[in-house]
This record gives structure tokens, C-alpha cells and sequence, in this order.
């Protein structure tokens, strides 16, 4: 991949997404991780297009993911991972 891609990272812990975890529900694969790339790159519609076809065509078919999903209200900072990155 061409670019300056993946250069300025940051790492979190906790998942995001999903509205069936909360502060009183967590996931039972965690610890959950995820990057976020600090930089803003444009993709193209049709590179959009052939992720979604990829994940379709894969042995263990996602086509379950294709869908917008929801996001849950933020965990309460109490609860929050303390790390400082």
C-alpha cells in the first residue's frame, strides 16, 4: 500500500461498537482491543465496494456485517481503562 498509511497509531482498549454490551454487560472475548490511524485518508467508493464483495466471497462468509451497526452509549469513566497513550 502505497502512502504514509499506519504511520501514526493509537491503540485503545475496549470495544466500540455493538448495543449489546454496556456498563453492567461486558464481552465475554475481552480484553478487546483496537487501532485507529491518527490520519485521515480518502478511500474511493468502489474501493468501498470491492471490501464489501471480499467479505461476501470469503470461506467464513460476513455478509452479516454489512449492515450499519449500531453504537453504544459511552461506558462510564469509572469504568473506563486508565491508560494514557
Amino acid at each position: 500500500v502505497a502512502g504514509d498509511y499506519g504511520s501514526d497509531i493509537a491503540y485503545y482498549t475496549g470495544s466500540t461498537t455493538g448495543t449489546s454490551r454496556d456498563n453492567d454487560i461486558c464481552s465475554a472475548y475481552s480484553p478487546i482491543t483496537w487501532q485507529v490511524d491518527r490520519k485521515c485518508h480518502l478511500i474511493s467508493a468502489s474501493s468501498f465496494d470491492k471490501m464489501c464483495a471480499d467479505m461476501k466471497a470469503q470461506v467464513d462468509d460476513m455478509s452479516k456485517d454489512l449492515y450499519a451497526h449500531g453504537a453504544r452509549t459511552l461506558v462510564s469513566d469509572e469504568l473506563a481503562a486508565k491508560q494514557v497513550v
